[in-house]
């Protein structure tokens, strides 16, 4: 079995191109481009929390990053370092190998250096601390929503709930949809290169990434901007075929885990919106409107105008 500093050695420490100093150090050296201001999230991942014991490591490597990757796409940032602070129950050769196997090909696809961290022995635990770069005043933030404001969300929201729904036998998904569900539970793409290109046109003023349910985290965005919202249900994406369309739609609006984009924007960035679709051969759904703080600051309405209940809020640690 390697020591810990084998461990990192074999399995995590590589070329830094984008670092001044690297791991190996009591801290990795970084060189921000000038005229640029640092975003930096991190997230944990809890075996028996975030994921199923089970769960494949290439797999759970992967989305340990991506999804902190997800954080500084909603900014608009360039993912650039990352750090990796990590507890494991043992040292299994063919387990580390797979997870860090998943990890260096995320952050090879996104171009992240990965600059430091830390081992140690403990309940599997993964804890993933990233860095990028955003023009100085250009990050796209979550208070800057503005009545009149089109509401869109990237992709197909509520696949990954539905995929965990499935491993935990609640439903009984064909095997094509049960491929695209787990796949997007288990190797979810951070919209990064969307989020790049909102910021760059300067196509949309606030945005959030879907981590614990869309309807959730669009309540993040309404209260920091002191803002209400209307949501049309028919202009949501159409729900899976073959699926009970109440499951459906509650995992599509409070399920959580698709990372995908939700974001405000003018009325008249309709068409570059469309293009922009096209282009990145990604679905952009208009889905609602901001409208002035309301009491309930958000209202589910069907294709009549009638309100609809909202029931669930999304995943909460502590709720």
């Amino acid at each position: 079995m390697p020591s810990e500093f084998e461990l990192i050695r074999r399995y995590f420490a590589g070329p830094t191109p984008q670092a001044v100093l690297g791991p190996g150090d009591d801290c990795a050296l970084l060189a921000p481009t000038a005229g640029c201001e640092l975003a930096i999230s991190t997230d944990m991942l809890v075996a028996g929390t975030h994921f199923l014991a089970d769960t494949d490591p290439c797999q759970l490597g992967w989305k340990a990053l991506a999804v902190n990757l997800s954080d500084l796409a909603a900014m608009g940032a360039v993912p650039r370092w990352a750090l990796l602070a990590c507890s494991l129950p043992d040292a299994r050769p063919a387990w580390l190998e797979s997870f860090s196997q998943g990890l260096h090909r995320c952050a090879s696809r996104y171009g992240v250096d990965l600059v430091g961290g830390d081992t140690t022995r403990g309940p599997l635990n993964l804890c993933l601390t990233v860095l990028g770069e955003v023009p100085a005043g250009a990050a796209l933030r979550r208070d800057r929503a503005v009545a009149g404001d089109d509401l869109w969300v990237s992709g197909q929201p509520g696949l990954a709930a539905l995929g965990l729904a499935q491993l935990q036998g609640q439903v009984a998904l064909s095997e094509v949809l049960s491929m695209r569900c787990l796949a997007a539970l288990h190797q979810p793409l951070p919209r990064v290169e969307l989020g790049l290109e909102l910021r760059r046109r300067l196509l949309a003023h606030a945005a959030i990434d879907v981590s614990d349910g869309l309807l959730a985290d669009l309540g993040h965005v309404l209260e920091r901007s002191d803002v209400g919202a209307e949501v049309f249900a028919a202009q949501l994406p159409s729900l899976p075929v073959g699926v009970d369309p109440g499951l459906a739609r509650a995992c599509q609006l409070t399920g959580g885990d698709d990372y995908e984009l939700v974001f405000s924007a003018s009325p008249d960035k309709r068409y570059e919106l469309a293009a922009l679709a096209a282009e990145l051969d990604l679905p952009l759904w208009r889905f609602g409107r901001i409208v002035a703080a309301t009491a309930d600051r958000l209202t589910l309405l069907d294709e009549t105008g009638q309100a609809l209940a909202i029931n669930g809020k999304g995943f909460d640690h502590f709720g």
